[in-house]
């Protein structure tokens, strides 16, 4: 299938049946993405493979069964550890620590050495041999080890010959970002904990005066399963919509995860009606922590052929999340959406992007796919999919283990969910 070019996309979209086009207008109500937003949120943690994952996994295929999908849970392998005692200890100063995966665990007793920061450049001011590296990141909105600010420092501290390192995730929230890793194997060669940036100050401390400190990384941990959901309407037209999302994370993700997932079933029980000539295909991943893990397989094993597909719309991280006062008085919850979201877009796309989501935060501004993408969409376009589009973005709370109900507004995820809606329906 060739890509739609910009005339050809502007003159389907002036035609739309006036049946197609209301039904595109007649989004889930507020009250409808709450009640999921809240099922999602009382499944807890959201851990690849863990309790809460599985259980989401089993509500969301219940869900497309009901809408009239024939639903798949493929099985996927995910590592997994279990802390006993994480922690950092130097002086009369402990503080826990959160180990970084794929785990490289410490003997029970962890690991001493003089405490030596590293900072935000990579620089120190002794030797890293022996040592215990204390990273000091620049702040910012982590989400991953693979971002070169945090993969390069531990990759030189264990380099320099240090025993282990510890990564103090500064950011808005002062408490631990949980860092995304690949799922396969280790990436680094030593044991990694990241700290908590409000309790690191006594350890930096302890850094500038290279006191002994002592990492325990101790617990138990391998491989699990967990499993992506696959739900397909083949109506024989040879002619796909796929809508794709994650649901796991590291803690209860709601405002990362829970306006995609709210959104995404949205469609999903309204796309058999409003889309009678396409064939439907609805994925939802688990491994997404493990960088994606999980959408790689879907996309290895079960998605559609781009040439067999017409429209690829994925639904990543902060849809709407809410937006929140920064500064000397705290954190402070804002009625608004976090406009570090973004929305790209195929080329043709862009000039009904710039009209559908207008007023949207951070959305009104849409990136053409040629020039922008992350995470799962950058997998989806380099796949070679004709026309997609994907949102994804890093909220306040991403990656902490308050991404709670706070984090998230129902009538803000409906009002980007409606917009979504009907670029959906202008796409195809």
């Amino acid at each position: 299938m060739t890509e739609p070019t910009r005339r050809g996309f502007l003159a389907g979209a002036a035609v739309l049946p006036l049946a197609t086009a209301a039904n595109a207008d007649a989004a889930a109500a507020p009250d409808a993405i709450a009640a999921d937003l809240a099922t999602y949120i009382g499944f807890g943690n959201k851990q690849s493979g863990g309790a809460g994952d599985t259980a989401c996994g089993h509500w969301l295929a219940t869900e497309l069964e009901r809408a009239g999908f024939t639903v798949e849970k493929p099985p996927i392998s995910v590592p997994w550890f279990e802390g006993e005692r994480c922690e950092i200890v130097a002086g009369d100063a402990r503080a826990p620590l959160h180990p970084q995966p794929i785990v490289t665990p410490t003997p029970g007793n962890g690991v001493t050495g003089p405490l030596v920061r590293v900072d935000a450049h990579g620089m120190t001011d002794a030797p890293l041999a022996g040592a215990i590296a204390l990273i000091d990141l620049a702040y910012g909105r982590w989400s991953s080890t693979l971002a070169k600010p945090v993969r390069a420092p531990v990759d030189a501290a264990f380099a320099g010959g240090a025993k282990a390192a510890v990564i103090v995730t500064n950011g808005p929230t002062g408490q631990v970002i949980a860092l995304n890793a690949d799922g396969r194997a280790p990436m680094f060669a030593g044991p990694v904990g990241l700290l908590a940036p409000a309790g690191a100050a006594p350890f930096l401390d302890a850094a500038m005066r290279h006191q002994p400190a002592r990492v325990a990384l101790a617990g138990h941990g391998g491989r699990r399963a967990a499993f992506n959901v696959i739900g397909r309407l083949d109506r024989g037209k040879g002619r796909w919509i796929v809508v794709s999302t994650p649901r796991s994370g590291w803690f209860g993700c709601a405002g990362e995860r829970g306006g995609g997932i709210a959104a995404w079933l949205d469609f999903a029980r309204a796309a058999p009606a409003l889309l009678p000539d396409h064939d439907l295909a609805f994925l939802c991943n688990s491994g997404h922590e493990y960088e994606n893990l999980g959408a790689e397989e879907a996309l290895k094993a079960a998605a559609p052929k781009p040439a067999e597909t017409h429209f690829w719309l994925h639904l990543g991280a902060n849809l709407a999340a809410r937006d929140w006062h920064e500064g000397l008085f705290g954190l402070a919850p804002l009625a608004g959406s976090d406009s570090q979201r973004y929305l790209v877009v195929s080329p043709p796309l862009l000039p009904a992007a710039r009209r559908l989501f207008a007023g949207l935060a951070g959305l009104e501004s849409p990136y053409s796919s040629e020039k922008l993408s992350a995470g799962e969409l950058t997998a989806i376009i380099a796949e070679g999919y004709p026309s997609v589009a994907g949102i994804f973005g890093v909220h306040r709370f991403h990656h902490v283990a308050d991404d709670d109900a706070r984090c998230v507004d129902a009538a803000a995820v409906a009002a980007t969910t409606a917009a979504f809606r009907r670029l959906l329906v202008a796409a195809v």
